[in-house]
């Protein structure tokens, strides 16, 4: 069976362009990492709060930024072990790499 050739009117080009400029790659970096970095400065206040015996000696911004470089290196190896971001299972896996520095600095300073 023979189809007819389509209309040429109908096709369109596409010019190459980059894929993102470089604002919003900047962006798209920024939100992927924003998790982590949010949920170790909650992590942080709320350790602060409740834990105030263990953790009094601790600043507040050395929590958040052991726990958001955990986060970030646990969102990297979640992207890595399952190929896009977004799953469940790289925000839980987050959530325990946010966790165990703030856990290990107050373990720390009980001793």
């Amino acid at each position: 069976m023979h189809q007819a050739s389509p209309n040429p009117r109908t096709f369109q080009t596409f010019k190459a362009q980059p894929l993102v400029n470089p604002l919003d790659a900047f962006w798209h970096i920024a939100n992927f990492f924003a998790p982590a970095w949010g949920v170790a400065a909650i992590l942080a206040l709320a350790a602060k709060l409740l834990w105030r015996q263990s953790y009094g000696s601790v600043a507040w911004g050395r929590l958040a930024l052991w726990g958001g470089l955990g986060g970030s290196l646990g969102l990297l190896a979640a992207l890595a072990l399952l190929g896009r971001d977004g799953k469940m299972l790289g925000y839980g896996l987050m959530l325990l790499t946010v966790a165990l520095p703030q856990w290990i600095l107050g373990l720390r300073l009980r001793k």
